[in-house]
């Protein structure tokens, strides 16, 4: 275990929060918010030095990087963001107690949308602006833009090692031979979508500042609300545009680059892809036919319809309406797009729906195989053969998905909320969606939950978002052997 190179991953990492902060500490400055002003100037120097400090010990650590050491610098880069993203809130004193921050900005980076704030409008603009902003960094990963920018290692694995800790889905593939080039191809990609995003919001005449933190909440599918209704009280255009992005930042990016390289038949024929679309489609069509008569007309029915299943399988957390008073059916509905989320390689979080095809085509080939012992039939995803490995990490990772979500339910139901109320509240956070049924429904928040409830949520959005095993080997002994 080499420590040193740790150490000058997370100056550098400390370095890119700083410097992302001070748009922020601008727009501060340009409201005239004194507390906000001092909270980011305070923070950045905190954060400045403590960098400069880590680089200066671990400046002469080597460049070679292995496995579990890009585990290990996912994992605890995402801690340390989020244990020093949080300062300006409670420096501020928007935010004065720590762990309700800590929550705030983990569910902020982890593109989650879980708040613990009752009056989000109260906020001043620059910590609204970086609570939103931290959806976006998170979208695409903290570590991804790292790789897209920072001078090249002349050690191939690097990037790899690091790219496949934080990217989400089941296994990562490069877009060309080389990783970084991917990782800025990723970046560009998502950078454009978002400018795109903001200049329909800006269509619509929304607020500047506003339309910066919506595009950044539907870019990173995050969803953290500037208003306390969400995005209710916004335009039905403003709310179409909106479900229509959150749809197409949930499709795996890789897609978007085929379709710039002209290869049109490889996106129409993605598995993954149809089956998203497929299940959006059909959601909406269930939903809209339960809940018929409940809105004035059928336009509106399906509009509410449709942006909330964008919604919940994107795993964004907007809300233009309470879905927690609609029928058991179109809530079970919604606890399933809870779990299923968006494709692997998009900004979404969830199960990823690529999981979900191979786990059943796994399923069914393990009943071919019982009625046909003798029988060696291998599964296959977009007309290539899967690999072993990739279906072992699938059941392993399905395997770590339950085990963590019933002791995450276990630990949360000492605070003796309805079944209801904490099996969905874990199940967002740990899903990265945000709202959840009953007291943390769409019309609600995570403020009445105790300090450990908050911390173990907290951990539960960080583990989601970063596929569980970074976070999982953090606590195994044999990483930290040397």
């Amino acid at each position: 275990m080499n420590y040193r190179i740790i150490g000058r991953f997370l100056a550098q990492i400390l370095t890119i929060e700083a410097v992302f902060m001070l748009p922020a500490l601008g727009i501060s400055l340009g409201y005239g918010e004194w507390a906000a002003v001092r909270a980011f100037l305070f923070t950045i120097l905190i954060i400045t030095a403590v960098a400069l400090t880590l680089f200066l010990i671990c400046r002469k650590a080597p460049n070679a990087l292995d496995a579990r050491e890009g585990m290990i610098c996912v994992g605890i880069s995402w801690i340390v963001l989020s244990l020093f993203g949080c300062l300006p809130f409670v420096i501020s004193g928007e935010i004065p107690h720590y762990i309700d921050a800590f929550f705030e900005i983990v569910s902020g980076f982890t593109t989650t949308g879980a708040s613990i704030l009752s009056d989000v409008e109260a906020l001043s603009p620059g910590i609204l602006y970086w609570r939103s902003f931290s959806h976006w960094l998170g979208g695409m990963g903290v570590l991804v833009f790292l790789l897209a920018v920072a001078p090249g290692s002349k050690d191939k694995g690097f990037t790899m090692h690091l790219l496949r800790a934080e990217s989400p889905g089941p296994d990562v593939g490069k877009l060309v031979p080389r990783m970084r080039k991917t990782a800025s191809i990723l970046y560009i990609i998502y950078i454009v979508m978002t400018i795109i995003n903001i200049l329909f919001l800006l269509a619509g005449k929304m607020p500047w500042l506003e339309a910066l933190c919506t595009a950044f909440g539907t870019a990173g599918t995050g969803g953290f609300g500037i208003k306390n209704d969400s995005m209710a009280s916004y335009s039905p255009y403003i709310q179409i545009v909106t479900t229509v992005f959150m749809l197409l930042f949930g499709i795996n990016f890789s897609c978007y680059y085929l379709l710039l390289m002209k290869q049109f038949k490889a996106v129409l024929k993605d598995e993954e892809l149809r089956m998203y679309i497929g299940i959006v489609v059909i959601a909406i069509v269930l939903i809209v036919i339960n809940i018929y008569g409940t809105y004035g007309t059928l336009g509106e029915t399906i509009r509410h319809a449709a942006f909330t299943v964008s919604t919940i399988i994107t795993t964004t957390g907007y809300g233009t309406t309470d879905f927690d008073l609609w029928p058991a059916f179109s809530k079970a509905i919604i606890m399933f797009l809870m779990i299923v989320g968006a494709c692997a390689g998009s900004t979404g979080g969830g199960l990823k729906v690529s999981r979900l095809l191979y786990l059943l085509k796994s399923l069914g080939r393990n009943i071919t195989q019982m009625l046909n012992p003798r029988r060696v039939k291998g599964i296959r995803y977009n007309g290539q053969i899967v690999s072993e490995r990739i279906l072992d990490n699938t059941n392993a990772y399905l395997a770590a998905y339950v085990s963590i979500i019933i002791f995450s339910f276990i630990v949360v139901s000492l605070d003796n909320n309805t079944i209801g109320t904490n099996f969905t509240a874990v199940l967002s956070c740990f899903n990265n969606i945000g709202p959840g049924l009953e007291a943390v429904g769409p019309t609600c928040n995570f403020g009445h939950y105790s300090d450990l409830s908050k911390l173990v949520l907290a951990a539960d959005m960080l583990a989601g978002r970063l596929e569980i095993f970074p976070i999982l080997v953090l606590f195994s002994r044999s990483t930290w052997k040397r």
